[in-house]
């Protein structure tokens, strides 16, 4: 990674106890500590819709200097709310990422949110209004408040979903698209396939987990990378308006995205688009159509071609977290032992994962680690891992020349 002054690892689109289907340890002081673990910075605090998740991170975090802070980490407000309406004779599922200066801000939000529905049954509430609605309001309460399009591609819940999106941002947002300066690529797409597209060349690509546990191998899966002294939430967001001092992103491999190719899960079938389409997007099974994935969606709004670089671009790297590199090298899962000690005993050599991952060279991996790891690693640092790629909510996997753990049936060591 390029020599940075004053690092800032931010993963702003994460989760709390109190959303659907999240870990009930997703509390602030586990956040924090495994954002150390995991070597991020700043974290979104998430769920500021939810009344008792704001009270509680309205009690534990502090004010510092006009960003929250907690253990050392910084917290800055946080939440994502899903809109499902009709637009242009269709009907449309779209999840936004808020981001808020302060909880001031946030509390003006809330009490316009409740005008249209309620707030207390999950951290991602649900509204039947318009993304245009949204934003014109938003705008009206603080001209700071950021609004992000969340994992952009995902087929049932995006701006750009298979199932549901549009084909650009104006369409979507139409006049008001003059306020979206960012998207989120999301796990199933990286930035070099967004780039693609030269009508996204004006929004900033960035990159978050959208976690719903707080532990390593989930928050910072995905995180933007700032060089910014003082992090203030001003500055993080001219960052990503401007793409000043904002040094590069982490991504998943897209491939290992649960929606990265097309299929049908209940039968087993999984193509790439090249196949798909030669037979018209239904099912060889069951004669029903396939949920089509973020590489068939890019491919059909690309009006550039594959490895199109722009000029501007903000540059990224793709990894595995690492606790799940090992397991699977290893055939093992996430939480056995030998593979726990051995992720622990890296933590306490090199101080934090994106260090191992980013940082350390390889002779030291390899004085630390056996072979196939250490060299698991390095390939993955290369872009030299291929995949059984994901497809309609299944992850996908990482392959190994002559891999036995394909034999065994091994899935994702989640």
């Amino acid at each position: 990674m390029q020599e940075l002054q004053n690092p800032q690892f931010a993963d702003l689109h994460l989760h709390s106890k109190y959303s659907r289907a999240t870990s009930k340890n997703s509390n602030i002081e586990e956040l924090a500590r495994n954002a150390k673990i995991k070597g991020l910075t700043v974290l979104g605090t998430g769920d500021f819709t939810h009344p008792l998740w704001l009270k509680e991170i309205r009690e534990k975090l502090s004010d510092e200097n006009g960003i929250y802070d907690y253990d050392g980490i910084k917290f800055i407000p946080s939440g994502e709310i899903s809109l499902m309406y009709s637009q242009g004779g269709k009907g449309r599922r779209i999840h936004h990422v808020l981001l808020a200066p302060n909880f001031e801000v946030v509390d003006q939000i809330n009490e316009w949110l409740l005008k249209k529905g309620r707030l207390n049954y999950d951290g991602r509430p649900i509204f039947g209004f318009s993304s245009i609605e949204l934003v014109e309001n938003m705008m009206n309460i603080s001209k700071d408040i950021m609004i992000i399009p969340a994992h952009c591609w995902t087929p049932w819940f995006s701006i750009f979903g298979s199932m549901s999106g549009f084909d650009s941002v104006e369409e979507c947002f139409q006049d008001k698209a003059k306020h979206i300066y960012a998207l989120e690529t999301g796990l199933s797409s990286n930035p070099a396939m967004n780039w693609r597209m030269s009508n996204l060349d004006r929004y900033s690509l960035v990159s978050f987990s959208d976690s719903h546990s707080p532990f390593p191998n989930r928050i910072g899966r995905e995180c933007c990378v700032f060089d910014i002294k003082d992090i203030a939430y001003n500055k993080l967001i001219d960052a990503i308006k401007t793409r000043r001092n904002f040094s590069m992103t982490i991504e998943f491999f897209p491939e290992e995205g649960k929606y990265h190719f097309d299929g049908h899960r209940a039968c087993n079938i999984s193509m790439h688009p090249s196949e798909s389409n030669s037979i018209n997007k239904i099912c060889p099974v069951c004669n029903k159509g396939m949920v089509i994935g973020v590489l068939n969606r890019v491919e059909e709004l690309a009006d550039r071609p594959e490895n199109y670089v722009p000029k501007d671009r903000i540059p990224f790297k793709s990894f595995i977290p690492l606790i799940e590199s090992i397991a699977f090298v290893q055939g093992s899962t996430t939480t056995s032992k030998k593979v726990t000690d051995l992720y622990n005993q890296l933590i306490a050599s090199f101080g934090n994962e994106l260090n191992i991952l980013l940082n350390v060279p390889s002779y030291e991996l390899k004085k630390c680690l056996k072979d196939k790891i250490a060299n698991f690693i390095i390939k993955m640092r290369e872009g030299k891992i291929k995949f059984d790629a994901g497809y309609d909510g299944v992850y996908g996997r990482p392959i190994i020349e002559n891999d036995e753990m394909m034999q065994k049936g091994l899935g994702r060591f989640v």
